[in-house]
């Protein structure tokens, strides 16, 4: 597969795709589980609108340790602190924002991790993949390692957070959860999509292959 930054990128199917220098941390393609295609990227100035619309549609359920804020004048500065002092990535579908995370304060070694997901786009990967991105963010910025607190009730953001590499570290009413970011899945999430995934065509099996696990793939 050639290097050049228009072959690598064209198209959904980026499982052949070998990067470029020019690549962002993690490729911003993502299928999720029911085969939707989304974008995941830098969140820019112009986005705190979009979000803030997106969290409109958040019930008290939906929340966590108070975030999002419940009033929309509350809710609009605590998107605009993000945006400022935040490394923000957003989840993008047809032009709209479905799913918002970062790590906050950008320049500290080890920052909080925090992600949400619209309520009606939740189980379909989209959390997990934007896990993945603030993790090579991170990675890529020089971080010590991120941090993260989350209910001791809420399973499923639980079993993210584990699937993407973090460990409990400190059960003191809420849970917080560490990653050290030398971890070698802090590495792995930065890799190109042919090396995390393999071949999208298995090459057929010889002698010496023979008996060898499959290298376990991505949620």
């Amino acid at each position: 597969m050639s290097h050049d930054d228009a072959v690598a990128c064209e198209g959904w199917d980026a499982s052949e795709c070998e990067g470029t220098v020019h690549c962002p941390p993690r490729c911003p393609r993502f299928v999720d589980k029911e085969g939707a295609r989304w974008t995941i990227r830098p969140a820019v100035t112009e986005d705190a609108a979009p979000l803030a619309e997106m969290y409109e549609g958040f019930e008290t359920a939906d929340r966590a340790q108070g975030l999002p804020p419940v009033t929309r004048g509350r809710r609009a500065e605590w998107i605009e602190s993000m945006l400022r002092e935040g490394s923000n990535v957003v989840a993008e579908r047809d032009g709209e924002l479905f799913g918002h995370a970062m790590y906050t304060p950008t320049d500290a070694a080890r920052p909080e991790l925090a992600v949400f997901v619209h309520p009606t786009m939740q189980g379909r990967g989209v959390g997990t993949e934007l896990c993945r991105h603030v993790i090579a963010d991170a990675a890529a910025g020089g971080r010590d390692g991120l941090e993260l607190h989350v209910e001791s009730g809420n399973r499923v953001a639980r079993r993210v957070y584990r699937t993407v590499g973090f460990e409990l570290a400190e059960r003191r009413g809420d849970l917080r959860m560490e990653l050290d970011l030398n971890d070698p899945i802090a590495r792995e999430v930065r890799w190109p999509p042919l090396a995390r995934e393999g071949p999208a065509t298995p090459v057929s099996e010889t002698p010496s292959d023979a008996g060898r696990s499959p290298a376990p793939a991505d949620d």
